[in-house]
């Protein structure tokens, strides 16, 4: 039974890409390989910028703006499980950087500091940076090669050291720098000829250990290197973080504990009585995380943590491309260098004056929290949908209004356009009010430049919708008071808030929430009230009937006494109301919606209630005006509701669930809650 389970488990493994990922292959072999396709022996910077546009990109206009969001940062190859929303402008600003760097325009020598709050997506950009490098290097496209030293039999030195078994390059190093430096330009030129559209880069130097092996098997073999090259086995480097190989991470510990051989790596004590010195590279295990992160990448978790000792090593890796492992010389390395750090940590940095060669070789790119809601929104869908969450429901607009209160509390009060702070993300979110140009968002946007840089975190947001979630309040669903009222519980203890008065100003950002959220649920209720479609068509057809009669200056003849009358004013102003068309712009809009029925006429095309949305809301909401008290929706709110009544609403709530996304427990609670706002509105009148 075992066997047959193991054979199953086989068949599933890809037999050829196994081979492919651990070809191996003579010097010689792998030199032909750059010949086909020389774009093997790219720096890292090319690798990754190579990388990101394989996934493909979209360009947009947003605000007579020219902007591209790359697919790579989508993360779709992981179900979107590190997905980067709303960041398109920074994510650009960072494509150019590797781009720059590809070119080698000066970029490749600068730290990427990557800048934000906390939760502003730093860590999950480095991480896919890290992951899509691990994937692009199991393609074809994205191949990498290094080389191992194996001596199948003994080989005995001068000085009476033995080489035997197989060697690893301890740095995963470019087989081309076991070609000479003063013999590799003319070879070069040969290998990878200009037509090829491609320069195989500057490569610097083997690392200590490798250049020991390389110099004795020169000297054994009396300067013959085609048999040096016998000894070298080229390989297919697969990159992984787990197993150390192209990926590196690094996390500041506590100051005292801070060592900076965890960057250049340490001698073996061990094998100092086997080699005699401690200066032999032979025993310096060069395991640190540059010399794990060569060809790849170095991620440095909070860099500005970093104790001063260490920065001397960055500066060195970042510059010049090289470490300085101890009792060694200089070290030529090839990685990206990427860090993040938060808003206090970089303040710190602005304002130490010992700081300032790494402020001068870092090129900050600014991460903000998402101030566009649809953006926001996806975050918290990603994580919060049908597929993860089971057993409860959520209603509609619940993560809509906790994603609209954490960007309100990002953005900034406008200072001018007589525009309040909703105002102002609905113009961001892509909706338009009147009087206000893309212009005029440019000019909102310039004039809050920190805008997005401080606020309320995703990830507060997260866990107060993950407490309404597991809450008892409701067994079958939540609701977006449920969220907003743990929202407003979990501003009391968070320790985020910088002062009394922002937290009071969230909170009244909170009743804002709830003021919007009764407008749209009102409006969704009034919808499934009007949602009669034979009512609306026959509506529209004597409204229709009469805007006709009126623009044509013609009577209307009454379908019950059979005599011509004149146009029904009362009705047509009742509709044209709902959508404040004011009096003196009646006769405007009635030659419109003729002119617009013609115009279909022509097109062969028939003109139907839907196809106009302004005149569509007008109809519902003149529908549900003369519906609304033959439903006595506001009877809800009392004990004693009759057959009738309770038929209609039902009706209603079955439309909610069908058409608007409801439960039977979400629908019954916002019928509640719509009709305790008309009660309101009757106690008032």
């Amino acid at each position: 039974m075992t066997t047959a389970w193991s054979q199953k488990i086989s068949a599933l493994q890809n037999k050829k890409e196994y081979a492919e990922l651990n070809w191996e292959g003579s010097f010689d072999e792998y030199l032909d390989i750059v010949r086909g396709n020389p774009r093997v022996t790219r720096t890292a910077y090319q690798r990754v910028y190579d990388m990101i546009l394989s996934y493909g990109k979209t360009e947009y206009i947003d605000n007579k703006k020219r902007l591209i969001r790359y697919h790579f940062f989508s993360d779709e190859k992981n179900g979107s499980r590190d997905a980067v929303f709303g960041l398109d402008v920074p994510l650009m600003k960072l494509v150019n950087v590797f781009k720059a760097a590809a070119h080698g325009y000066g970029a490749e020598k600068r730290v990427i500091l990557l800048h934000g709050p906390v939760g502003s997506s730093k860590s999950t950009i480095a991480r896919v940076l890290k992951r899509g490098l691990e994937d692009y290097a199991r393609t074809a496209e994205g191949a990498v090669y290094t080389f191992s030293w194996v001596f199948d039999e003994k080989v005995t030195l001068a000085d009476g050291s033995v080489l035997h078994g197989r060697i690893k390059s301890p740095l995963h190093e470019e087989p081309l720098k076991l070609i000479p430096s003063d013999l590799r330009g003319k070879f070069f030129g040969e290998l990878c000829p200009p037509e090829s559209g491609f320069t195989i880069p500057e490569l610097g130097e083997l690392n200590p250990h490798c250049r020991f092996i390389f110099q004795r098997l020169l000297a054994h073999y009396a300067g013959d290197l085609s048999k040096v090259y016998k000894h070298v086995r080229v390989h297919r480097m697969v990159f992984s973080e787990k197993d150390r190989v192209g990926i590196g991470t690094f996390q500041p510990k506590d100051e005292k504990n801070q060592d900076s051989t965890e960057l250049t790596g340490d001698i073996n004590y061990r094998k100092i009585a086997e080699f005699g010195s401690d200066s032999d590279p032979r025993a310096f295990n060069f395991d640190g995380e540059f010399c794990v992160a060569n060809r790849g990448l170095i991620e440095f978790v909070e860099m500005l943590k970093l104790d001063v000792a260490f920065l001397y090593d960055l500066l060195g890796a970042t510059q010049e491309h090289r470490i300085k492992p101890k009792k060694f010389p200089q070290t030529d390395i090839d990685e990206v260098i990427i860090g993040h750090t938060n808003e206090p940590e970089f303040k710190k940095l602005e304002s130490n004056e010992f700081m300032e060669a790494l402020r001068d070789r870092t090129i900050k790119i600014d991460i903000p929290y998402i101030t566009k809601l649809s953006e926001e929104i996806k975050i918290y869908e990603k994580e919060f949908n049908p597929r993860r969450i089971r057993g409860k429901h959520i209603a509609p607009h619940t993560l809509e209004m906790a994603a609209m209160w954490a960007v309100l509390t990002r953005l900034d009060e406008p200072k001018k356009h007589n525009l309040s702070v909703l105002q102002k993300l609905k113009l961001y979110n892509g909706k338009t009010l009147p009087n206000f140009t893309e212009d005029n968002i440019k000019e909102l946007r310039k004039e809050a430049a920190r805008e997005g840089l401080e606020g309320i975190s995703p990830r507060f947001v997260q866990d107060k919708i993950s407490n309404a979630l597991v809450s008892d309040k409701s067994e079958t669903s939540i609701n977006p008071f449920m969220v907003l009222n743990e929202l407003e519980a979990g501003l009391k203890s968070h320790s985020l808030i910088p002062s009394e008065d922002t937290r009071k100003r969230y909170r009244e950002l909170l009743g804002t929430v709830k003021q919007e959220y009764e407008d749209i649920v009102k409006n969704e209720v009034q919808r499934a009230i009007s949602a009669d479609e034979e009512a609306i068509a026959k509506l529209c057809s004597n409204y229709i009937d009469n805007v006709k009669a009126y623009t044509q200056k013609e009577k209307i003849k009454n379908k019950y006494t059979g005599l011509y009358e004149e146009p029904d004013e009362r009705l047509m102003r009742a509709i044209e109301d709902k959508i404040d068309i004011p009096e003196s712009r009646k006769d405007d809009f009635r030659r419109e919606i003729m002119n617009y029925i013609g115009a279909l006429a022509i097109e062969g095309k028939t003109f139907n209630w839907r196809t106009n949305e302004r005149l569509q809301k007008a109809l519902e909401l003149k529908l549900f005006e003369d519906q609304k008290d033959s439903i006595k929706l506001k009877t809800l709110v009392s004990s004693v509701v009759d057959r009738e009544t309770q038929e209609k609403i039902d009706i209603v709530k079955s439309r909610l669930i069908k058409n608007f996304g409801y439960d039977e427990e979400s629908a019954t609670d916002v019928l509640n809650f719509v009709a305790s706002i008309f009660a309101r509105g009757d106690a008032k009148e």
